[in-house]
């Protein structure tokens, strides 16, 4: 019988060490919100694929597409020989993405490919070299998207030098005092000091930033960014990867705000976890670029494509939309209670959109000191108790929830109580007393 002690060792001796692990535990099969490990644990799984599972591990409809294109065929590299199911897909995010216009798509493989794909296609619209990004984004692990991310430590250290070009904002964080008119006049601060605005091409922005905190965007600063790409011709591209395919209510984050980007970038859920992404925008920026300036080998990829019409279809079918609000009210409710239960809670701020929701954990609620090695206990003990938590934020001390939009509120209310359980150990000092994961 395997086992996660074996298996952790062959990992140590086989994975490179750059290759991080959170869980030294080895999954054996998962279903919906749950997965169960080698040794027969089970636990509910509130990372889903770092945000690629909205509609739930195994599920059927994805499943049975995939089967059945994979019968026709599962490779053929769609600039030499094209199918039909890319061509469909493109024309139904073509429908769901609100540009401002007549669209067009471009599908690849990953999210920082597609953020790459947006910076090329930006530039060669406006023929300009400049990209502005904000603090505490992420965008990807590539030289390019390396550069744009706003995150040192472990994305960027020891990988410099970046690409030139890439300038960075403020992004507004209302809970610590950084507000909306202090954001915007920074990037007009930026204007005068640093790059004219008739250089730049693009403003890259994850309207509900994810690595940085689990922050939505405030309404005013979207529009003010949107009223600015309309002034100085910039491209203004939202970076939908981790918010988007309806975690937070809606297809996309930025239709809460109203506000219609150029360009829409999407990837993790919407093929479910198989590798997919794709650049959505208007149809004269999109057809900016020559013949031949975009594509790749395993871009658009039938059987993802596939997964990706049957995932559309299954948040159609099942209102999965309302369902994350559900699934976020019920979290956001949870969490409140256990807030209140303490007179010194260190559930500082609970934040959000539908079911993307992030809880900042702080040592005191009148510094706001964040709580970075209580964040960390919290999550191991939730892990004993068999709930797989994950954090975010520059002092990783928010934890994140990226939970399939699936999930049962029979299991919403099981994580709640482990939760409680994991945060009272966590203050109290009781580490490392929780019982192991169930098998089951």
């Amino acid at each position: 019988m395997l086992s996660n002690t074996a298996l952790d060792e062959r990992r140590k001796a086989a994975v490179s060490g750059g290759a991080s692990m959170s869980f030294p535990i080895y999954v054996d099969r998962a279903q919906n919100a749950e997965l169960w490990d080698v040794e027969g644990r089970r636990y509910i799984d509130f990372v889903g694929g770092m945000g690629a599972l909205a509609v739930g591990h195994s599920n059927p409809d994805v499943i049975a597409a995939i089967e059945a294109q994979l019968k026709r065929f599962s490779h053929t590299f769609f600039g030499t020989a094209p199918y039909e199911s890319y061509v469909e897909l493109a024309e139904r995010l073509n429908k769901r993405c609100n540009v401002g216009g007549p669209a067009k798509t471009l599908l690849l493989t990953t999210g920082a490919e597609a953020v790459e794909n947006a910076v090329k296609i930006s530039r060669a619209y406006t023929k300009r070299r400049g990209i502005i990004v904000f603090g505490g984004a992420f965008h990807g692990r590539t030289l390019l998207t390396m550069a744009m991310t706003g995150k040192v430590s472990p994305y960027k250290q020891s990988f410099g030098p970046f690409p030139g070009s890439i300038y960075r904002a403020p992004y507004p964080d209302l809970y610590r005092g950084v507000s909306v008119e202090h954001c915007l006049s920074a990037l007009e601060t930026l204007f005068e000091t640093e790059i004219e605005p008739s250089q730049v091409a693009a403003i890259v922005i994850e309207p509900l930033i994810g690595e940085g905190g689990y922050i939505p965007s405030p309404v005013e600063f979207m529009i003010g960014i949107r009223r600015l790409c309309y002034r100085h011709g910039i491209v203004l591209v939202a970076d939908e990867v981790q918010c988007g395919m309806g975690r937070s209510g809606r297809l996309f984050a930025i239709e809460h705000t109203g506000v219609e980007p150029d360009l829409i970038l999407t990837a993790k859920s919407l093929a479910a976890g198989i590798p997919l992404a794709a650049v959505v925008g208007k149809a004269a920026i999109m057809d900016s670029v020559g013949v031949g300036g975009l594509g790749g080998t395993y871009a658009g990829n039938p059987l993802a494509c596939a997964a990706a019409l049957a995932v559309l279809d299954v948040i159609e079918r099942d209102n999965l939309l309302n369902r994350a609000q559900e699934v976020g009210d019920r979290l956001k409710a949870g969490l409140q209670a256990i807030q209140k239960k303490r007179n010194r809670s260190p559930i500082g701020d609970i934040r959000g959109l539908g079911a993307m929701i992030g809880v900042e954990l702080v040592e005191d609620d009148e510094t706001r000191k964040p709580a970075r090695s209580l964040t960390a206990k919290v999550i191991e003990e939730a892990a004993n108790r068999g709930l797989l938590l994950a954090s975010a934020g520059r002092h990783f001390n928010v934890i994140r929830f990226l939970v399939p939009l699936t999930i049962s509120d029979a299991v919403i209310e099981e994580s709640l109580q482990i939760i409680e359980e994991s945060i009272n150990a966590a203050v109290n000092g009781d580490i490392g007393n929780a019982p192991l994961a169930q098998a089951g």
